[in-house]
């Protein structure tokens, strides 16, 4: 398995498949337990696994050589591993006690050692495998087939798949595991550990460890990894194994051909310029496409936990090239991936560039205040950065503040609160003890594995197991560009914030020596949250509404914290949602909201141009890289490209 997700498989994999009455009465690893649980029953029926066609004569030498391949891959790889060339991976990813070991005292809390369960848990296999086996007309509960094709109790997607079900045995093995999937989730559901975060630690360690245990992960329990080894004479095995052997290099899961797209050439290819560089952050002024424009510019602060080009991607989904279009003086913000020479950057470090990006574009076109836009952290940070500004008289800077998908109280952090625990966070600092920073494929796991079944598990049964191509997805490009963060900033955001929830306390923090007090700001604010979004979900970003002064507009819109942000007009897709009665709670905004199909995009520039409609030529340094502009380079710029 890949570091991203060996944590909770490995040792799982490593322990018996059966347990006896006498372990049921034992005190036990609980990832012993659940990955006991699983797999007995893929042990029992695999002595009864239809092994489809005996392999023809013909084709044994072929299979020969697949296995000569096989074993050459292997060996060939340990030597490159046993190298220095070999990529060095976090330690997080590479040593599966880490993460197993935490999860196994979240775990602990389910009963799954009781006798009581575990006799349960027997009996209803047994209830359902004659259920099921009567479907194909094996056993006690025959049954007249109503349809050419058998009435399962249980679906679920990953399943669909009529392969699952032309053999009573791929049918049994997956619809014993949807069983015991549906119990131990309510065993984790009706666990009390005594604290609500516990209580969701304790969920999403039980759902990860299940979603792992799949049959469909096991090529000898997956009929279409079955067929399709069969079908290639064991190419296809071949190929699913240098994929994983390239992932286990570059310490990540792969989601898109690596070669599919390039920066400048099919993504991030709005036309613009670097016109300020500082040690953490380029500044890229993109080239006009209208003759004239709005007076105040636009300046968009892109969190730098991913890429700035997720505004940017093609032509059709680009944000920054929609805002141009419509008259729009955008500059982006472009976060250098941290270093070794970044270890000793904090917070404070990032609003002072946020200002200083600001202070920079004021002098550069000679206007007295910017637009701005924050997305996600560098929207929380955008909130600190007007906090100062209000507290230094200099809140007129900013006419108005677009806030993506951020949350500035977090109370109601959604999915990523299971990791901010003191455990973990000892964890963390010792992954970036060595190089002042966090490495970015830890992140990248760990966004990954709140999505596992979309983002892991599917890839591992293409990629691996399969040996499928990789599609041209630009957006799962995006999300597989990893970027590093600065140790002493991402504890600080973990400990002050999502832990201790100190930004909505007046003046508990400080930034460069002012005091931070969100209940100062009165810009005008414009406050965009996603329905489905499991990152920083609707209701948290909603409190946004309760702790700024100022005039606020709030938004739903449809999808989650990326397909609700980036949905152009053009695509036609989703929905957003307004309300402009006086309304005090999230649930109440919902209430009496209004349904407005496709783009919220419209509705937020004309919000941007009632804030003012004054507008210039666009000339002079509003074109940036004319005549007498110096400028750094072509956007999209270095930073964006450094890993």
């Amino acid at each position: 398995m890949p570091p991203p997700f060996q944590a909770p498989v490995l040792l799982i994999l490593s322990n018996p498949y059966a347990l006896s009455q006498d372990d049921m009465t034992q005190p036990k690893n609980p990832m012993d337990l659940l990955g006991s649980l699983f797999l007995a029953p893929q042990q029992l029926f695999t002595q009864f696994a239809p092994m489809a066609e005996v392999i023809p004569a013909a084709d044994l030498a072929q299979w020969a050589e697949v296995s000569q391949k096989l074993q050459a891959l292997w060996l060939e790889f340990q030597a490159e591993q046993a190298t220095a060339s070999m990529t060095k991976l976090p330690a997080m990813l590479s040593d599966p006690g880490g993460f197993a070991g935490i999860m196994q005292g979240w775990l602990a809390a389910l009963p799954l050692a009781n006798p009581d369960t575990q006799k349960k848990l027997w009996e209803d296999s047994l209830a359902l495998w004659e259920t099921v086996l009567g479907q194909y007309g094996i056993g006690p509960q025959t049954q007249q087939a109503e349809s050419e094709e058998p009435q399962l109790p249980r679906k679920d997607r990953r399943f669909a798949d009529p392969k699952w079900r032309e053999q009573p045995f791929y049918a049994v093995v997956h619809q014993t595991y949807l069983l015991l999937a549906e119990q131990v989730m309510a065993m984790a559901e009706a666990a009390n550990p005594g604290d609500p975060a516990k209580h969701e630690q304790l969920k999403f360690a039980a759902r990860t460890l299940i979603e792992a245990l799949s049959p469909a992960h096991f090529p000898m329990l997956n009929p279409l990894v079955m067929e399709r080894a069969l079908e290639t004479k064991g190419e296809s095995l071949v190929k699913g194994f240098e994929h994983l052997l390239a992932d286990l290099k570059r310490g990540q899961l792969t989601h898109v051909d690596p070669q599919a797209f390039r920066l400048g050439e099919n993504i991030a290819t709005t036309p613009g310029k670097v016109v300020h560089e500082t040690p953490l952050y380029q500044l890229i002024q993109y080239s006009p496409s209208t003759e004239s424009v709005l007076e105040v510019p636009l300046v968009i602060f892109p969190p730098w936990i991913n890429r700035f080009y997720i505004l940017d991607l093609s032509p059709q989904k680009s944000f920054i090239r929609w805002a141009v279009e419509q008259g729009l003086t955008v500059f982006v913000v472009s976060w250098k991936s941290a270093d070794a020479t970044m270890a000793d950057l904090v917070w404070d470090d990032y609003i002072r560039a946020e200002i200083d990006a600001i202070d920079t574009i004021r002098e550069r076109l000679t206007v007295k205040s910017v637009h701005a836009i924050g997305y996600c952290v560098a929207g929380t940070t955008l909130a600190a950065t007007l906090a100062v500004l209000a507290r230094r008289g200099q809140a007129d800077k900013v006419k108005s503040a677009t806030f993506f998908t951020a949350q500035v109280d977090f109370e109601q952090a959604g999915e990523l609160r299971v990791f901010i625990d003191d455990q973990q966070l000892q964890a963390l600092e010792k992954l970036s003890a060595e190089t002042g920073y966090l490495d970015g494929r830890y992140m990248a796991a760990t966004f990954n594995l709140l999505r596992g079944n979309d983002l892991i598990w599917n890839y591992v049964v293409n990629n691996y197991l399969l040996g499928g191509d990789y599609p041209a997805f630009d957006l799962l490009h995006w999300n597989g560009d990893v970027t590093n963060l600065p140790a002493k900033w991402h504890m600080s955001y973990l400990t002050d914030l999502y832990r201790d929830n100190k930004l909505v306390v007046p003046d508990a923090l400080h930034a460069d020596g002012t005091p931070i007090d969100l209940t100062r700001i009165e810009t005008p604010a414009f406050i965009q949250a996603g329905r489905e979004d499991h990152i920083a979900p609707a209701a948290s970003v909603w409190q946004l509404m309760h702790h700024l002064r100022g005039p606020k507009t709030f938004l739903l819109a449809g999808s989650g914290h990326i397909a609700g942000v980036v949905n152009p007009p053009s695509a036609k897709k989703y929905q957003y949602w307004t309300n402009d009665a006086p309304v005090e709670s999230f649930a109440e905004f919902v209430a009496g909201a209004t349904e407005t199909p496709g783009s919220w995009w419209p509705h937020w520039i004309d919000w941007i141009k009632g804030q003012d409609q004054a507008t210039v030529p666009a000339k002079g340094k509003r074109v940036p890289g004319a005549k007498g502009d110096k400028v750094i380079e072509d956007a999209p710029g270095s930073y964006v490209k450094a890993r």
